[in-house]
């Protein structure tokens, strides 16, 4: 397989996405990396959960520091990313799986909004 050509794709594609189809891909990666972190933590692989835990932490906050201030929105989406970037990092600290079945719905919940202003055209 060739890899540069696959990574070119890749860029590519990335490139020609709208910034709600960037929005869309980060909240799925984001989903996707709490569902692997509660898959490692019940096989006890304690490297891949903190990997995951780390990569979820590392898109929320990427998310909260491309908020636009201009918008009244942004404020309010700051204290949630805010209030999540807290709870995962309990989930970090403490290996949680408690605190991570509370946060990952609420998660998957704010992605399923945006997906659907996205298809409303609002994003």
């Amino acid at each position: 397989m060739d890899i540069h050509g696959y990574q070119q794709y890749k860029a590519q594609s990335i490139s020609t996405m709208t910034s709600g189809e960037l929005l869309m891909l980060l909240y799925d990666e984001l989903i996707k990396r709490l569902t692997r972190a509660e898959l490692a933590l019940q096989k006890q692989d304690f490297d891949l959960f903190e990997a995951s835990i780390q990569r979820s932490i590392d898109i929320l906050q990427y998310l909260d520091d491309t908020l636009d201030p201009q918008y009244p929105i942004s404020h309010d989406l700051h204290r949630l990313y805010d209030f999540f970037l807290y709870e995962l990092g309990r989930v970090h600290i403490g290996r949680n799986a408690k605190v991570l079945a509370e946060v990952k719905p609420r998660l998957t919940e704010l992605r399923d909004t945006f997906r659907e202003a996205q298809k409303a055209g609002g994003v």
